[in-house]
């Protein structure tokens, strides 16, 4: 079987977890064709990003303490990993390549006193170009015949939307396939940075945050791959935040219908954009956790099996969120006002995440992230305030309560049943959206009773019950 198996940043934050995911790829191996993605080494890239943030203010100490601290944590993780005294020297001597590299990086950084987008994601590439040799190191410690490479150096080409990159797939299929199938028919290991590409003329590209997963399913897809696995720091895909709903369950099983909402709906364990590559070659993932290895995890399939159609799956929190509600009298029949109001907030990159318009056409609701707000308030005011609309009114504390099941498409009194639940517990409903596809039912509360309607719904759908069954 041809397996993809991704990593994440907690799965390779020391020597110890270093070495156990060695042994895990180890003991799928026998039989088995394997391709490893690694993301960054956990706080690596937020770190990264700070950084970015200390130059443009001309702060030139904290680049020194950084470059120490980046060096000392990968160069302990080897120490401890390998345990071949050549293989050691080798993993040594690569990561302090990389690291000079990043020194000088940083160094033409400082020079020009300014970060652009393309200097940004060849400075936010260290943290995988830096994990993936611990990785292969340790494989071939235990034996195994390994090679890491870059996204690049594997063939992801994507376009030039620095920090954003899109892969132009054909050309990556064929480019992966060529790079990669001569190794797995030799029993090398790859083992490829996460969350990089190139675009057309060499420079790296970054696919967004989170992106080793995608890169998982792009690999898994240009190579014709069995199954993706995605080990995480937890079990799978759950019907609630375990922190908000004590009896959250595992799900068994999820419709890559259901799992792009899930994932779009604030599920911290996959990349939203990593299930289009592998929707129409209908290859499945595994949620697994690298920590729990014998639980089987959550599988997302193309057609899951009758037993885990349940009405609703389950239940997602959005916070730091606000409201924007704007209206005025002048928007009334007017065409093109909402095409001037959302292609406003798309030229300050404002990311809308649900909308609402009243029939009258004298309104429109939108959701934003928190850290959106002031931006997204100022681009009105500046632009249509006065033009366009005439009054614009805020809610800074609110979020976004989600359902999710295909089970729901059709049912009727899936929305009376999901007010009625968080009516009884004194929840007043701001906003509502549903879809056509009848896969998502979402609505807007006041942060402080978002809580209490996740579990007032988590109980009323009996979803504890529903995914043991699942």
């Amino acid at each position: 079987m041809r397996l993809v198996m991704k990593f994440g940043g907690t799965a390779v934050d020391s020597p110890d977890k270093v070495r156990h995911i060695a042994q895990l790829v180890q003991s799928h191996k026998k039989g088995n064709e394997i391709v490893c993605v690694v993301s960054a080494v956990r706080g690596m890239t937020d770190g990264l990003l700070s950084i970015a943030d200390s130059v443009k203010r001309g702060d030139k100490t904290s680049l020194d303490e950084f470059v120490e601290k980046c060096t000392n944590t990968h160069i302990q993780i080897a120490e401890g990993a390998i345990s071949d005294t050549n293989l050691k020297t080798d993993a040594l001597a690569t990561i302090k390549k990389r690291m000079r590299e990043l020194e000088d990086v940083l160094g033409g950084i400082v020079l020009l006193g300014e970060v652009t987008t393309k200097s940004l994601d060849y400075l936010m590439s260290f943290g995988e170009r830096l994990s993936t040799p611990l990785v292969s190191f340790a494989l071939q410690d235990l034996g195994m015949k390994s090679q890491h490479l870059t996204g690049k150096e594997a063939g992801i080409l994507t376009d030039s939307n620095f920090g954003e990159a899109r892969p132009l797939m054909d050309t990556t299929k064929l480019k992966v396939s060529h790079k990669l199938e001569p190794m797995l028919k030799q029993d090398i290991v790859p083992v490829v940075t996460g969350f990089i590409g190139a675009d057309q003329y060499g420079n790296i590209t970054t696919i967004g945050r989170g992106g080793s997963d995608y890169t998982a399913t792009i690999i898994a897809v240009s190579i014709g791959a069995k199954e993706v696995w995605l080990w995480s720091d937890v079990d799978g895909l759950m019907t609630a935040d375990p922190k908000l709903v004590m009896n959250a369950k595992v799900l068994k099983e999820v419709s890559f219908a259901e799992a792009m909402e899930m994932a779009l709906f604030g599920a911290k364990y996959m990349h939203p954009r990593a299930l289009e590559p592998v929707i129409d070659t209908k290859i499945p993932i595994r949620i697994r956790n690298t920590f729990n290895v014998k639980h089987t995890g959550t599988i997302i399939t193309q057609n899951p099996g009758k037993e885990s159609q349940k009405i609703v799956k389950s239940v997602s929190v959005i916070r730091h969120t606000a409201l924007i509600d704007v209206s005025g009298g002048s928007m009334v029949g007017a065409p093109g006002t909402a095409a001037k109001i959302f292609d406003t907030l798309a030229k300050n990159r404002i990311n809308i995440m649900m909308i609402s318009q009243s029939p009258s056409e004298s309104s429109i609701s939108m959701l934003v992230r928190k850290t959106d707000l002031d931006k997204a308030i100022t681009t009105l005011e500046l632009s249509l305030l006065g033009k366009v609309i005439k009054q614009i009114n805020v809610n800074d504390d609110v979020a976004v309560i989600a359902v999710v099941g295909s089970g729901m498409r059709g049912i009727k009194g899936v929305a009376a049943k999901v007010f009625g639940a968080v009516a009884k517990h004194g929840v007043n409903v701001i906003m509502i959206t549903q879809g056509s596809s009848e896969l998502n039912l979402a609505f807007v509360v006041n942060d402080g009773d978002c809580e209490q309607a996740a579990r007032a719904l988590h109980e009323e759908f009996e979803l504890a019950k529903a995914a043991g069954k699942g």
